[in-house]
């Protein structure tokens, strides 16, 4: 449990960054735009790293991760098409679509939706950690944007309806390649189960 809480630190810690002007402008100008960009994205990656590794041997020794409540079966049915909404979302990220246009800040979006499926599906005090600490923070972090009125990497820009068809394409691939093939290697339990 230890690996994981210590990965969540480092990854929301980060995270929390850019969500004070002063701060990141500040971490800007001493490293530079480069140099920041470079730090941010290797503290987030050993964060997840860490989090996935904690969470990973969790689901391995379960004596070590009490159940708090079993979900019933019906919520696993409601995930699965959530996090199909959840990585259609997160495809309209980075591509210019009216689909990322619609949802705002669609990464932010991808994020509430995969936390609330996974909450729904597990019972477990590390899923109730993992999940509730990404769901609060993507709340927080969506009230954030809001006030500072930030409209993220790709702004207002819509593209062509074509750009809507793909990210719809992507999005459901990445779910099919997750969900009957990386969600048991990494995580080491089958969503189909």
């Amino acid at each position: 449990m230890l690996v994981m809480v210590l990965g969540l630190i480092v990854f929301f810690a980060i995270h929390i960054v850019p969500t004070n002007a002063e701060l990141k402008n500040g971490l800007v100008a001493r490293f530079g735009p480069t140099g920041y960009k470079g730090i941010f994205a290797v503290v987030s990656l050993i964060g997840l790293a860490l989090i996935v590794l904690g969470f990973h041997k969790l689901q391995l020794h379960p004596g070590k991760n009490p159940i708090l409540w079993d979900p019933p079966t019906w919520t696993r049915h409601i995930a699965m098409p959530l996090m199909l909404l959840s990585m259609i979302s997160l495809a309209a990220a980075y591509i210019p679509s009216h689909i990322h246009v619609w949802l705002k800040h669609p990464m932010l979006v991808a994020i509430k939706i995969w936390a609330l499926a996974h909450l729904l599906a597990n019972g477990d005090l590390a899923s109730l950690l993992l999940f509730g600490s990404f769901l609060a923070f993507a709340v927080y972090d969506r009230i954030s944007v809001k006030r500072r009125g930030d409209l993220g990497p790709l702004g207002k820009g819509s593209g062509p309806w074509i750009n809507d068809i793909i990210v719809v394409a992507i999005g459901v691939a990445l779910y099919a390649v997750i969900v009957f093939y990386l969600h048991e290697l990494v995580i080491g339990v089958s969503p189909m189960a």
